[in-house]
């Protein structure tokens, strides 16, 4: 029948990972979620990436910067990221009138992931043209 030697499997060794400080790892943050679902919406990380690069600049400098944009969809995206307190808006008491759209200290604050994000993609997206 065989020589009489049975086969053990031992469980395979964990990886010697450290536990994060305070315990067990936590589900994915909904406030990681939130920011991932602002910053990707459709045009939103370009806008911000202008802004980051030239900003303050004026609603026309954006759609230049941004060509693809319908100007319907730069006022809603920009309304957005004032709402969020990301973008402030100036308005000029000026003839003709003047407004300007500037990152807040909020918004400032993305500039590193932002530039990252766009380093990134140099590195590893195809380039499509």
């Amino acid at each position: 029948m065989g020589s009489g030697m049975s086969t053990v499997t031992e469980p395979a060794e964990e990886p010697a990972v450290a536990p994060p400080p305070g315990g067990e790892r936590s589900p994915c943050c909904s406030l990681y979620h939130q920011a991932v679902e602002l910053i990707g919406r459709r045009w939103t990380g370009a806008i911000l990436l202008v802004l980051v690069e030239d900003g303050p600049l004026r609603f026309s400098e954006i759609r230049m910067l941004v060509p693809d944009v319908s100007d319907r969809l730069l006022s809603e995206r920009l309304k957005e990221l004032e709402a969020e307190e990301i973008v402030v808006r100036h308005v000029y008491d000026e003839t003709p009138v003047r407004v300007e759209y500037e990152l807040t200290a909020k918004g400032k604050a993305l500039q590193p992931a932002l530039e990252a994000l766009k380093q990134w993609s140099h590195d590893y997206c195809p380039d499509k043209a």
